[in-house]
C-alpha cells in the first residue's frame, strides 16, 4: 500500500504562485507520480507527472510553461509549482502514484489517490 498526502493548496489571487506538495509512505514500489486536478461539476483532469527513477515529466497543453514538477527522491515528495495562476486553475488538485513504467493522462490507471488540497484563485 501507498498513503499520499497533499499540502500547500489555499486562496490566491489571479498571476499568483502556488506550490503543492505530496508526501508519499508505504512499502510498495512506485514508478511514477502525478497531480490531477477537478472542478466542481466537471471531471478529474490530468495535470502533470513525473517519474521517480529518470527525468521523465509531461504536462497538459493547459499548464505548460506555468506549472513545474519536481521530486525529492530522499522526502519521498512530489512538489507542484504553479506560477501565473488563472481563475480556471481553480479546483481540488489531487497526487497519485502509478506502479507500472507509465505515466498517463487518464486517472483511472494509477493506483493510488490522496485526499486533494483546494486551490482558489481569484480575479
Amino acid at each position: 500500500q501507498v498513503q499520499l498526502v497533499e499540502s500547500g493548496g489555499g486562496l490566491v489571487q489571479a498571476g499568483d504562485s502556488l506550490r503543492l506538495s505530496c508526501a508519499a509512505s508505504g512499502r510498495t514500489f512506485i514508478y511514477g507520480m502525478g497531480w490531477f486536478r477537478q472542478a466542481p461539476g466537471k471531471e478529474r483532469e490530468f495535470v502533470a507527472a513525473i517519474s521517480w527513477g529518470g527525468p521523465s515529466t509531461t504536462y497538459a497543453d493547459s499548464v505548460e510553461g506555468r506549472f513545474t514538477i519536481s521530486r525529492d527522491n530522499a522526502k519521498n515528495t512530489v512538489y507542484l509549482q504553479m506560477n501565473s495562476l488563472k481563475p480556471e486553475d481553480t479546483a481540488l488538485y489531487y497526487c497519485a502514484a502509478i506502479k507500472a513504467a507509465l505515466l498517463p493522462t487518464t486517472p483511472r490507471r494509477y493506483d493510488y489517490w490522496g485526499p486533494g488540497t483546494q486551490v482558489t484563485v481569484s480575479s
